[in-house]
């Protein structure tokens, strides 16, 4: 039996209840004003809207006589008629209302739990949607097909980010032992061989010393996956001085920028400050300057920026280099996401910097945003002034 079929049905008991209400009550009604207040009804009713009065009148003998005669004094009966009548409407009304509402609330709670059924089916199962819902409930069977999707799509990208993570994992233990099997490898040589020439002991103490920085840095990667979901990210605010800032940093890159044989041309003037948590945006800030001198051609300039408005600032690193697909550029901001997949590159990181660059500046109520295209690449960082 279909939704409307039982519908149809419960309004056509509803009003066979209503009747049987209404006739119960006026045959009340009749049974105690004819058969309980027998006479004493009689006795109000003649002295409300019976008239009594003497006529004189002659008999046949010539005698005056006063009669006694009665009249229904129809204008008392007719208001009296019109105050049983409004009673009664409101006294049926109030009736109807109250088994109207008593059932209203009654199907709301039949509907809440048949609905509730349903969504748990839907949800649980793997039936369509139009299969488990009637067309009378359309309007939730389109809402939980999109519920549905939505989490259907964030439980997809929550495998695939917990497989990344697992894949770098494995990548970077895998990857552990090659600089630590030559760390022991040439530490041994070096222990064993006491008489060794100083140029080749100076050559292995270089090369170990060099894989112990690569088995350093692998460590931290590690330390940096595992660590990440357990830290939430909390702001304290305050005045920075970004000119003042970003000259700092500009001194800590010089050593790598020396290497790589790049420069950093800094167009900010010395009076441009934000408010905002110095530690976290010192962190982007690195991270995304870290990426602009790892994926720089050699003998390139890097140029960092700002363009300011009345209610925001916009920041700008623009390095040269390989210009990013945009398969890449679109996920570049995802965790775990690595733009070099070489495991064994040293630019290659953990895939978290500029994933946990994108949270900071979100809380910040801010944007960061990355363009690549004729071999530069642009990231745009903008923060609201206040």
């Amino acid at each position: 039996m279909g939704i409307k079929s039982k519908n149809k049905q419960a309004q056509f008991i509803r009003m066979i209840c209503i009747a049987c209400v209404v006739i119960i009550i006026f045959y009340g009604l009749y049974y105690l004003i004819d058969q309980v207040m027998n006479g004493t009804f009689a006795d109000w009713f003649t002295s409300n809207f019976i008239d009594t009065y003497y006529e004189p009148y002659e008999t046949a003998d010539g005698v005056i006589k006063n009669a006694l005669n009665t009249d229904l004094n129809w204008y008392r009966l007719k208001m009296a008629l019109l105050g049983v009548a409004a009673a009664g409407t409101v006294l049926i009304s109030l009736i109807i209302f109250a088994v109207s509402h008593f059932y209203a609330n009654k199907k709301v709670r039949e509907t809440v739990t048949n609905a509730s059924q349903m969504m748990q089916d839907y949800m649980a199962g793997d039936k369509e949607a139009t299969k488990v819902f009637p067309k009378e409930y359309a309007e939730i069977s389109s809402q939980m097909l999109e519920i549905k999707s939505a989490m259907q799509h964030h439980e997809q990208i929550l495998r695939d980010e917990a497989n990344r993570k697992n894949d770098l994992i494995v990548y970077l233990t895998h990857d552990l032992k090659t600089p630590l099997t030559s760390v022991i490898g040439y530490l041994s040589l070096l222990d064993e061989a006491s008489d060794m020439p100083s140029e080749q002991k100076n050559k292995y103490i270089g090369i170990a010393l060099d894989k112990s920085h690569r088995l350093e840095k692998l460590i931290n990667e590690l330390f940096e996956i595992t660590r990440y979901n357990l830290q939430q990210i909390e702001l304290e605010k305050e005045s920075i001085d970004l000119y003042y800032m970003l000259i700092q940093m500009t001194d800590e890159f010089y050593p790598l920028l020396q290497t790589h044989g790049n420069t950093i041309n800094l167009e900010v003037k010395e009076d441009t400050v934000l408010y905002g948590d110095p530690i976290k945006l010192a962190r982007v800030f690195n991270n995304i300057l870290k990426n602009a001198i790892a994926y720089s051609y050699q003998d390139t300039e890097i140029k960092i920026w700002t363009e300011k408005t009345d209610t925001e600032l916009a920041l700008y690193f623009r390095n040269k280099g390989r210009t990013i697909p945009p398969r890449k550029l679109n996920a570049i901001f995802e965790k775990f996401f690595r733009l070099d997949e070489a495991r064994t590159t040293n630019t290659g990181g953990a895939g978290l910097g500029l994933a946990i660059a994108k949270e900071i500046i979100t809380l910040h109520q801010g944007t960061i945003t990355a363009k690549s295209e004729n071999e530069w690449t642009t990231f745009c960082i903008t923060l609201p002034l206040n």
